[in-house]
């Protein structure tokens, strides 16, 4: 007996695929249009039960996108970004009754093997699983610019190819396939010039629908564990005589948060200055940063080491890198336990950044995957920008790491309660790393002011006055503590307050570029 492996499959989507996905949407809708790669990570992040692809012998050659959505959102009037959370499934609700189908994309060199009607196949089993009452989206018409004159009103132009008097290429299918036209959806698209911006408002009813909807899985993604322990390190400044010194005192505290085992521990912004005491005297701006800039490729692969050695995921805090361009950019270095490293730079270096080190601010802001669901981090004064957090929340972020370095206490609190800020509008927990000590001989980094925390949205599953653990002010010390990530996203759902669930998509949304 022999066999021969499966050329086409339809599976879910992971993380992994991003980087394929992503060139699909080009080849079809042209490279300056379909979705980015974070938005395709918060969809996933968001919803990885109704994110479909379709490989074919090993291939990615077609997407599928699908949220959930309460049925009374989703058979009102709306538009495409205000209905998707502007293309990151935003508006996913684990509690909605109804299935929404986002997008369906195919290369076009493989129609031939009606992925498409797959997609929609796939689409109706999993509405059937999750005991939904139907599926929902808005369906382009591209046949209607050509007969936009003959028919003014779009729902007359329905009509006709529900009749069969014409042939839509979309409209057409979609009827094929047991979908029911409920209404137009006006401006539903604007740039879909060739159906006039408008879309047919499609609704397939579950054939299996009964009147109690039963009890739906889990919130969320079902691979997140139930509570995931932090540690945060506020770190202290000192004079050191060797590189092993430093390199002792930070696996002692990796060693501590393994010991507690701890799923992450956190370090704070720009610590590795430290080093620069080393120095027999003070150096200028531009010696300090290019002698700290040596000193990249062995802090890289000794976080590296710890990381995997202590089964642990490091947050590395930052540290000063010079660019293949030649600029300075501050970097943060996430050294995950699995042995991957990944890196955020700081977008909006402070004034005395720019004016000391000719810091530059940096481009991108995208979420990391971890064992412990996706996370982001906000160098210190990027916590001050609340777009920053909201991008990443939006593709999926429930944790967000904060490492900071500041001078006196009004510094300390401005990233103090801008964090807090971010944890309350956006439900999600924010860890925040400072450092602490003196550092007499290194310019712009003498003196330091910390109360390292751990911080967790204002409502009644988290402790009253929305501090997880926190640290006494300017002391070395670890503050560690267990959160819940089912209570994050029950609150979320059902909180007192529902601040991302009653964002108003009609009104304003985050344009990443």
């Amino acid at each position: 007996m022999t066999a021969t492996r499966t050329k086409l499959v339809i599976r879910n989507a992971k993380p992994k695929d991003i980087a394929a996905i992503r060139p699909l949407y080009e080849k079809v809708y042209g490279v300056a249009d379909g979705y980015t790669v974070d938005q395709i990570a918060g969809q996933i992040n968001k919803f990885p039960d109704g994110q479909f692809v379709a490989e074919f012998e090993g291939q990615i050659v077609g997407h599928c996108v699908t949220f959930v959505i309460n049925s009374g959102t989703a058979l009102s009037q709306h538009t495409w970004n205000e209905i998707t959370g502007g293309g990151f499934a935003a508006r996913h609700d684990p509690e909605g009754d109804m299935l929404y189908g986002m997008d369906v994309i195919v290369d076009s060199e493989f129609r031939r093997l009606r992925i498409g009607q797959r997609f929609y196949k796939v689409r109706q089993d999993l509405c059937q699983w999750l005991e939904l009452k139907g599926i929902v989206f808005g369906g382009r018409m591209p046949g209607y610019q050509r007969h936009q004159k003959e028919f003014p009103n779009p729902a007359d132009y329905i009509e006709a190819v529900q009749a069969s008097k014409l042939r839509d290429p979309v409209l057409s299918f979609q009827l094929r396939q047991g979908f029911e036209v409920v209404g137009v959806l006006k401006n539903y698209m604007p740039e879909d010039l060739e159906s006039c911006g408008h879309a047919t408002q499609m609704f397939w009813r579950n054939p299996l629908e009964q009147e109690t909807i039963k009890a739906k899985p889990s919130l969320g993604d079902t691979s997140l564990p139930e509570r995931v322990r932090v540690a945060t390190v506020q770190f202290q400044m000192r004079r050191i005589n060797a590189i092993d010194e430093f390199e002792q005192q930070v696996e002692y505290f990796v060693d501590i948060a393994s010991d507690y085992r701890a799923d992450f521990v956190a370090f704070p912004e720009l610590f590795t200055l430290q080093l620069l005491s080393l120095e027999g005297k003070p150096l200028g701006p531009a010696d300090a940063i290019a002698r700290i800039s040596e000193y990249t490729p062995r802090f890289i692969a000794f976080m590296e080491r710890l990381a995997v050695s202590y089964n642990i995921n490091i947050i590395g805090g930052s540290h000063p890198s010079r660019m293949e361009d030649g600029d300075i950019h501050n970097v943060a270095y996430i050294f995950l336990r699995d042995g991957s490293v990944h890196t955020q730079q700081k977008l909006h270096p402070t004034p005395s950044e720019r004016s000391w080190w000719n810091i530059k601010g940096g481009e991108g802001n995208s979420v990391i995957h971890t064992d412990c669901g996706p996370i982001g981090v906000m160098i210190c004064y990027d916590s001050e920008f609340p777009e920053i957090a909201r991008h990443l929340v939006d593709q999926g972020a429930l944790i967000l790491f904060v490492p900071f370095c500041t001078d006196e206490r009004r510094g300390y609190l401005r990233v103090r309660y801008c964090s807090q800020a971010r944890a309350v509008e956006n439900q999600c927990y924010v860890v925040m790393s400072g450092v602490v000590g003196n550092l007499p001989n290194v310019e712009n980094m003498d003196i330091h002011y910390a109360e390292s925390c751990i911080l967790t949205p204002s409502d009644f599953p988290f402790s009253r006055d929305g501090i997880a653990a926190d640290a006494a002010p300017n002391t070395e010390t670890v503050a560690i503590a267990d959160l819940s990530l089912s209570d994050l996203l029950t609150a979320r759902q059902s909180g007192a307050v529902q601040n991302l669930k009653d964002r108003r998509f009609d009104l304003y949304r985050v344009v990443w570029k």
